[in-house]
């Protein structure tokens, strides 16, 4: 009995936990949510003359708020009604099967070491409209994995399929994965952590994207608090 008690409590503890990375689901008329809608109408914006499919999801450092980032445009972008997919490449450290309390087995990894085709590592989630890709087990060459011929191959594939593809890769000063990733998507957001992440390290990662030639869409403060004369009272429901 104590037992069934502890698993309950757990599982109370694992939805919340869950609530709170995707407020754009158990909160979706808050001002982070709003947010996060303003975030995906300033990407249309960005570049309305062209076709932006494609949307690296990366940082500076680690612990900015990249994944769950990435997690909650991904369902603002599906509440829009459009077909969307998530794909873990942070081959190092994953988070997305756990946000989406989804396995982790045959995930970005298996379709590019062609063990699986890309369709059966695609699941379903709970949000109309979003699917996921999970990174599959870590592997021991990532890098190589991710500048392979068969990325190439799998982004033309889920293009046929989908409106809005988001990569949530590693951060930038960390290794070179975000960089091989940027290349390669029509576009790249960049998340700053307000607080904790220096000019300097946002100015070096920005260099590291210029120097792969991608296409930054724009700079995400995350954690950012509203100076109280800028707060949306009356127009915004949400908690101070």
């Amino acid at each position: 009995m104590f037992g069934l008690k502890n698993r309950k409590l757990e599982k109370k503890r694992k939805l919340a936990k869950m609530a709170r990375k995707l407020v754009t689901v158990s909160d979706s008329k808050s001002i982070i949510s709003e947010q996060f809608r303003t975030i995906r109408t300033n990407i249309s914006f960005s570049m309305p003359d062209k076709e932006l499919k494609t949307i690296l999801v990366t940082s500076s450092t680690p612990g900015e708020g990249k994944s769950t980032i990435a997690a909650n445009l991904g369902v603002v972008y599906a509440q829009e009604g459009k077909r969307v997919l998530i794909i873990d490449g942070d081959l190092r450290k994953p988070t997305l099967h756990q946000t989406f309390k989804r396995f982790n087995k045959a995930g970005l990894c298996g379709v590019l070491a062609k063990k699986v085709p890309f369709y059966e590592a695609i699941q379903e989630t709970t949000i109309e409209g979003l699917n996921i890709m999970t990174s599959g087990p870590i592997p021991p060459n990532p890098a190589e994995l991710l500048s392979s011929k068969a990325l190439d191959i799998l982004i033309q594939d889920v293009k046929k399929d989908y409106d809005i593809i988001l990569f949530d890769a590693p951060p930038l000063l960390i290794v070179s994965d975000a960089q091989i990733l940027s290349n390669k998507c029509d576009g790249t957001l960049l998340i700053a952590n307000t607080g904790s992440v220096e000019k300097e390290v946002i100015v070096k990662a920005k260099a590291i994207l210029a120097s792969s030639q991608a296409n930054v869409l724009g700079v995400v403060l995350n954690n950012y608090v509203f100076p109280r004369h800028q707060q949306y009272d009356g127009y915004y429901s949400y908690d101070e």
